[in-house]
């Protein structure tokens, strides 16, 4: 988990700013400054406009009483698109666009289905409760 941490906080952050100095230098200054303006616009514009689609299908779905774990997945994504676009960085937004694309989330919820089956078939799923036993 650490390793993950050091990768998420340090790393990744200076391959960004590596791949922004390197379009600064190829576009110039003024466009890489524009670049990072509109993806971060326009991924909170996608990501707003997604995520009330996904906000009308839980409720639709709990209003047919069916539980939303699709929906709830598709909003966790949605909500980690927004993040990832609005912060400045190459990898970050073709991330957080991968997580936009329905068909590219679809492919990530998959994966993330199939490490939380084997987590619990491994006995290592953690789960937390608000319920005290006594």
């Amino acid at each position: 988990m650490i390793g993950f941490l050091i990768i998420l906080f340090t790393i990744i952050p200076l391959v960004e700013l590596a791949l922004l100095i390197k379009i600064g230098q190829i576009f110039g200054v003024i466009n890489t400054l524009g670049i990072v303006v509109l993806t971060g616009i326009l991924g909170a514009v996608l990501v707003k406009l997604e995520g009330l689609s996904i906000l009308k299908r839980i409720n639709q779905e709990l209003y047919e009483g069916k539980i939303p774990q699709d929906s709830l997945l598709d909003g966790f994504f949605i909500l980690c698109a927004g993040f990832l676009l609005i912060t400045p960085g190459v990898i970050t937004d073709i991330l957080g666009i991968l997580f936009l694309i329905p068909f590219t989330r679809k492919l990530f919820k998959y994966l993330i289905k199939q490490k939380i089956k084997r987590s619990i078939s491994s006995g290592k799923f953690l789960y937390f409760s608000y319920f005290k036993k006594y």
